[in-house]
Parts: structure tokens; C-alpha cells; sequence
């Protein structure tokens, strides 16, 4: 399997050669030359796995340079009822993303039962686990840079805390998580966990990542790396509970099963696009987004514009507080027909202009015909979702899983089979919570009285060269520009 830029001007490499980078020399996403093909008697024999033992089938379609054994192992010690056993205590933990109808129809794989009660734990342990295997094979380090609105660097800190050769430093934009979130990060004193918290948005640490990833000679010299979705190691983790939640809604690979997605980034709904490629039997792919909506106007328009932080919105699921949506560029890629030059034409206009519009080319009808639908949701829509289906099914769910649900049932066809995807668990959502049910939502004994644990994170300027200086220092790397606190 080799790797090409989605801008075409950076050599092909192996997905090792991929997994410690990020982003492509030439500022592009790295993407499979070409997806792997799951023939129909693989997917009848895939359905009887174990999460594990379909992990590592699905990840050896993207990694073959991985050693098979070796491989397996990493899964069958990642996917464990031990990791993924912090969830909803009448849930199968040892199923791993199970299954649960709602009293309406739609589907609710429990993707949040993991160490963070995020959906991103189902990628990050592996990533963590890759990391700790590939530097251990080569005796080196690697500093992981990244950027979180909420659930990417919790997931990312306890999926690394501890492993040999490996520092986090995490950006989050200050005052813009929910009080679960920060303390779940900053409450971290591990000695290779630094968290720093940005005046701004967190489309300015996104940034940021991109930019120190961009100074070429310093992200050698500094061996960073990323575990946002601009990993493709992390997209390819999120491949697997497609097919997951696939093989629990269907009793025969003869059906199709639509998924809907909450969504910031596009990492998770791209998953999902891959596993289509693959060959699964994927309907619709329905995009929800909350008031910042500039993917859902993009799917209904043609037009993709970026909002500036004064337009980026807070709101009550903070997760998806997004405007750039970083792996947008490897599905526009795939639309334009892997035409480098086009991505590249299109990322100046973004650059530019702020936006790009494919209403008048030829490629709108490629995403009008790619099986995407979209909508949005509000505060009150929010609200009204959690409390109809506490009480239609005994379930809460989380603010930003229910923008997931109320999207899918205004979307829904008849006849359709929808698997919403849940994003995390209600307790990180405490404060929204208690407004829509006026209780307080049950959280696991491991985060009893999280809040008031002392935290640690220091207060960084959106400011890619102080983050640079702030990096150096603290991994013993000369560099110039003045000291970083």
C-alpha cells in the first residue's frame, strides 16, 4: 500500500513512513493511492470477528508494512473489556461498540465506552500502541503536536501517557471546552503530557499544528508528530467500527445501512466514506454539524467558506465549535478525481479568498452524487432531542450525539436504516444536561470529583513561533526568537 499526497508534490510512502508524519511535505494529506477492495466472501467471513480480530483485518489492508503478527497483537491488546469498559454499566463492554436500537428506529452504536468516554478512544489507543511499537523498533522519539476543541486531546494524553519515547504538548482553545474536558486534560501530571491552553479558537490551534508541521527543517530537527485525524492512522482506526456497526444492524450483507455522524472535522464521517470505497454496504453518509454549519451549507450549496473566530460560534456541544474542517481536502481530492492540481487550485482559493465554490464545475455533480446529506442543529435543538429520547427509549445521550439524532430523523427516508454514531458520554456535558433533564448525568467512579483535582496547562498566544520556542525548550532543542515560558 503506498501514500500520495492530496496535492501531488511529495514522494510516495508506506504507511509506516506516513505514521510519525502528519501532514505531507507539501502541506497536502496523505491518502492510499488507491483503497483496498473487501471482496463480498470477506465481508460474510468479517462479520463473525471479535472488534479485535476485525481491527486487525481492517488495519492490515492500510498497513501491510506492518508485520501480520505483529499487527494482531496490537490489536488484541488494544480492544479489550478492560480499555473500553468505562461506559453505561448495562452495556456489553466486552462487545466493544455495541448496538442499541432507540424506541424510533435508529440505531446507536455506543462508541464512548473507552478510557475518556469519547468516541475517540476507539482510534487513539491503537495510534498510541503503533506509536510505542514503530519508536521502540527503531529506538527513537517522537513529539506529538496537536490540536483539540474538546475530545481529541484527552483521548490523545491517555492513549500516550507513560509510552517510551513519546511527549504530548496539546493546544485547546481557553474558555471553550466544558468543565469535564479541561479537567480530564489538565489534570494530567504525567512528565510527558504539556498542555497549553490558546487565546483563540480552535480553528487557530488547528492552525498552528499545521503551521510548526509546515517549517519542515524544525519538525525534523523537534521529531514532531500529529495524532489529529490529519493522521491517516487515525482515519483508518475509525474505518473499523463502520464495519462494527455494519454487521450489528444487518443479519445479511444483502442490506443497506445509512450512518449519521456528528461532525467537526470530517475525520469520522470520512471513515466512513472509506469504508464505503472498501466495498461495505453504506446508503447515505448524513452530516450533522451544530451552529456552525459551514460543512452542512457546503453539501446544500456548493459553496465551502470558512468563518473567522469572531463567526465561530459557542455553543453547548463545543466539540464541534469547527470552521476548517482539516480532512475536508482528502474527500474533495477523491471528488475532483485525485487531480493534485485542482486540490491545489481549490486550497489557494480557501487561502485566498476564504472560500472556494463548485457550483460552476463539473465536480458538484460528483458531490451531488456521492451519498452525502447534511443538516444542522440548535441549542434547543439539542435540548429537545436529549429529553425526547430519555423518555421515549431511557437513554441520555450527550448534546453533541443528539445534533447526530435529531439530524437523522429529520433526514430519515422511508424505509432507511440509520446507525447514528455516538460521540461521547453525557456526563462531559454536565451542564447541558441538567438543563435538558434537571438531573445530573451518572459518570464513572474513575471521575468522581474530577473538577477539583489540580490542574496544570500554561497560557499560550495564538502564536505558531512562540509554540516553536515553547516546544524547543521543553525537549532541549536550540532555537532562536527569545524564551518561551
Amino acid at each position: 500500500m503506498k501514500y500520495v499526497s492530496t496535492r501531488g508534490r511529495a514522494p510516495e510512502e508506506s504507511f509506516l513512513g506516513i505514521l510519525r508524519s502528519g501532514l505531507a511535505p507539501d502541506g497536502g494529506l496523505y491518502l492510499p493511492a488507491r483503497y483496498p477492495h473487501v471482496a463480498a466472501a470477506e465481508l460474510a467471513r468479517w462479520r463473525l470477528l471479535s472488534y479485535a480480530e476485525l481491527a486487525a483485518e481492517v488495519m492490515a489492508r492500510f498497513a501491510d508494512d506492518v508485520p501480520r503478527e505483529d499487527l494482531e497483537r496490537l490489536c488484541q491488546a488494544t480492544y479489550t473489556a478492560q480499555t473500553y469498559g468505562y461506559g453505561r454499566p448495562d452495556s456489553d463492554a466486552a462487545q466493544i461498540a455495541p448496538l442499541r436500537w432507540l424506541a424510533d428506529g435508529l440505531g446507536l452504536l455506543e462508541l464512548s465506552n473507552g478510557p475518556t468516554l469519547a468516541f475517540k478512544d476507539m482510534a487513539m489507543q491503537l495510534l498510541g500502541a503503533l506509536f510505542e511499537y514503530v519508536l521502540g523498533r527503531d529506538a527513537a522519539e517522537l513529539n506529538i503536536l496537536g490540536a483539540t476543541s474538546g475530545d481529541t486531546g484527552s483521548a490523545a494524553e491517555y492513549a500516550m501517557r507513560g509510552r517510551r519515547g513519546l511527549r504530548v504538548f496539546m493546544l485547546s482553545p481557553q474558555g471553550r471546552m466544558s468543565a469535564f474536558q479541561r479537567a480530564q486534560m489538565y489534570s494530567l501530571a504525567d512528565a510527558n503530557i504539556f498542555n497549553l491552553a490558546v487565546d483563540g479558537t480552535f480553528d487557530d490551534c488547528q492552525d498552528m499544528v499545521k503551521a510548526v508541521s509546515g517549517d519542515l527543517g524544525f519538525k525534523a530537527a523537534a521529531r514532531i508528530g500529529t495524532v489529529n485525524s490529519i493522521n491517516w492512522a487515525r482515519v483508518a482506526a475509525q474505518v473499523v467500527y463502520y464495519f462494527r456497526g455494519y454487521f450489528a444492524a444487518t443479519a445479511s450483507d444483502d442490506e443497506t445501512v445509512s450512518f449519521c455522524v456528528p461532525s467537526g472535522n470530517f475525520g469520522n464521517i470520512f471513515a466512513g466514506w472509506v469504508a464505503r470505497q472498501m466495498g461495505l454496504p453504506v446508503g447515505r453518509l448524513i452530516l450533522a454539524t451544530n451552529e456552525n454549519n459551514v460543512l452542512d451549507d457546503f453539501f446544500r450549496s456548493g459553496r465551502y467558506r470558512v468563518r473567522d473566530a469572531q463567526e465561530t460560534h459557542i455553543t453547548s456541544s463545543p466539540s464541534m465549535d469547527i470552521s476548517k474542517a482539516s480532512n475536508f481536502e482528502r474527500y474533495v481530492a477523491d471528488i475532483v478525481g485525485r487531480d493534485a492540481a485542482a486540490v491545489r487550485e481549490l486550497w489557494w482559493e480557501l487561502d485566498a479568498r476564504g472560500e472556494f465554490d463548485l457550483r460552476p464545475t463539473p465536480f458538484w455533480r460528483r458531490v451531488q452524487d456521492s451519498g452525502f446529506a447534511s443538516g444542522h442543529s440548535t441549542h434547543a435543538d439539542r435540548l429537545a432531542t436529549i429529553r425526547s429520547v430519555q423518555r421515549d427509549s431511557g437513554v441520555v445521550i450527550d448534546p453533541h450525539t443528539a445534533d447526530g439524532v435529531k439530524v437523522a430523523r429529520e433526514l430519515r427516508q422511508p424505509g432507511e436504516k440509520i446507525v447514528c454514531l455516538e460521540t461521547a458520554l453525557p456526563a462531559k456535558f454536565e451542564a447541558t444536561i441538567v438543563e435538558a433533564l434537571g438531573v445530573v448525568p451518572a459518570r464513572p467512579a474513575a471521575y468522581a470529583g474530577l473538577e477539583d483535582r489540580p490542574q496544570h496547562c500554561h497560557a499560550v498566544p495564538a502564536d505558531a513561533v512562540f509554540v516553536k520556542r515553547y516546544l524547543a525548550e521543553r525537549i532541549g532543542l536550540a532555537t532562536t526568537g527569545g524564551p518561551a515560558p
